[in-house]
Order: structure tokens, then sequence, then C-alpha cells
């Protein structure tokens, strides 16, 4: 058998792969393990604003909270692998498109391709931590924002790419928010879904948990745009300092408490899209 017919099963045999019902199960999976993270994080960021600052409002200290858990070294395992599973629907939709009328297109794989890469390093820095690895993207996202910042200035052109990344963040954050307020997530889900009680609690969480999670991102990109503008590494925020931000404004805890409530509705969002979203 020549070697363009064995590519040619080869490609087939993943095609399969990716339309079976393993890889739907791990897709639905990953938004579960998504959903505790955020679920998680919102808590930890509501806990800040009420005056409880102990704990990081990031991965790391959603980490430590599950890791405390009786039975909490199987659970972290069970993100991880879950994390890895989303990561591999990602990168089938990357290869072979995604569910619609348009996910074949090249903007659509290109955007499943990011996410493969951003949920395969998720899932890494939490088998990491089970393990106990904790130098592996496990720890405070805060000291990993100031590391990677001062690392990426060092190069040529560091300062520019710094900041052209720090506005991509922001303006994805915009980004995310705008298609929450709009409802895009709607072609995404079963109809189902979008009746009666059901679909008023999936817009409730939606639109609030979209919203929250693209400001989070907004304003994490400008503290790295303004960490590029003033040469300052230091002033690259993880998710915790960004979310300890919006306590400093003039709304005070209540516009964190705000957040941290969003935080934690996309994380039930999250749990609705395991349950109706067409994979």
């Amino acid at each position: 058998m020549g070697t363009w017919a064995l590519t040619r099963r080869g490609r087939s045999t993943a095609r399969q792969a990716s339309d079976s019902s393993a890889m739907e199960a791990a897709a639905r999976w990953g938004f579960v393990a998504r959903g505790v993270l955020y679920l998680l994080i919102g808590v930890l960021a509501l806990r800040i604003a009420l005056g409880d600052g102990g704990q990081e409002a990031d991965r790391g200290g959603a980490l430590v909270e599950v890791a405390a858990q009786p039975l909490g070294q199987y659970l972290l395992w069970a993100l991880g692998i879950a994390l890895a599973g989303m990561a591999l629907w990602r990168l089938s939709e990357a290869c072979f498109g995604a569910a619609g009328a348009d996910g074949h297109k090249p903007r659509k794989r290109l955007f499943s391709l990011a996410r493969f890469v951003f949920y395969a390093f998720v899932s890494y820095s939490v088998l990491s931590f089970a393990v106990g690895a904790s130098g592996s993207g496990s720890g405070s996202s805060d000291d990993q924002s100031e590391d990677v910042t001062a690392r990426a200035m060092e190069l040529p052109g560091g300062q520019w790419l710094v900041g052209i990344g720090g506005l991509a963040i922001a303006v994805t954050g915009l980004w995310i928010a705008g298609r929450a307020v709009l409802r895009k997530y709607h072609k995404h889900l079963k109809a189902r879904a979008l009746r009666g009680r059901t679909g008023k609690a999936v817009d409730i969480t939606g639109v609030a948990g979209g919203i929250a999670r693209g400001a989070v991102f907004a304003v994490l990109g400008g503290f790295a745009v303004k960490a590029a503008v003033d040469y300052q590494p230091d002033e690259a925020k993880g998710i915790d300092d960004t979310l300890r931000s919006f306590a400093d404004t003039p709304a005070g805890p209540w516009l964190l408490a705000l957040i941290a409530v969003g935080l934690a509705a996309f994380g039930l969002f999250s749990f609705a899209m395991a349950r109706w979203r067409k994979i």
C-alpha cells in the first residue's frame, strides 16, 4: 500500500474519530470542567469582594480549592483529563471543521486551533498540579504574567510584541462581551435549550457570564498594553490582580462582586453548554 493510500486511510480514520460519540463525550465533559473552574474563580473573587482575600481568584486558586476537597486528587485528574478532551475536540474542529453551516471556513478553523492550544495548556497545568509540579503553569497567574512579559520584552521588538499582544487580548475581551450581548451562542445550542424557563436561565447566565468574562479579558489586555508603553513588566497582571483592580474603581468592592457573580454565571452557562451544545 502506497504512502498516499496510507495517508488517506489515516485521515479517514481521524475524521471518523472526530465524529464519534467518544469525541462528543470528551467535548461535553470538557465544558463541565470549564464550568467548575469558572464557578470556583467566581466564588473566590466574591470572597475577595466581601473582605476575605486569602486565596487567589485564578486557576491556581481554584485548583487549590479542588485539592482541599475529599478525593481532591482524583477530582484534579478528572478535570485535567476532561480539559484534554476539550482540547482534542477543538483540534478536530480545526482539522475537519466545526458543527454548523460555516464550520468549515478558514476563520472558524483558526479560532478552533487557537482554542486547542489554550485548552491543551490549561489541561497540562491542571494535570501538572495534580502530580505536584508547582512550577508547571498552575501557580499564581500574576507571577506568570509578569515573568512572561519580562521575557517577551527582552526580545528584539519585545515592547511592541507585548503591546500588540495586550491589545489583541483586550479586543478579544470586547468581542466576547459583544457576542454575549447579541446572544451569538444561540446558534450553537439545540432548540430545546432556548425554550421557556430553560431558555431564560441560559440567556441570563450566557449574557451575564459573557460580559463578565469579556470585561476581565479587556482589562487584562489593558494592563499588558500599559506595561508595554511604560516598559514596566511588573505592571502586567494576571487574573487575580485584574479582578482585584475592579475593587479599586469608584464602585469599589461592589463592582468586583458583580464581576464575580458574572464569572460564576459563566460557569453555570458552561454546564448548560455541556448539556445542550451542538457537537
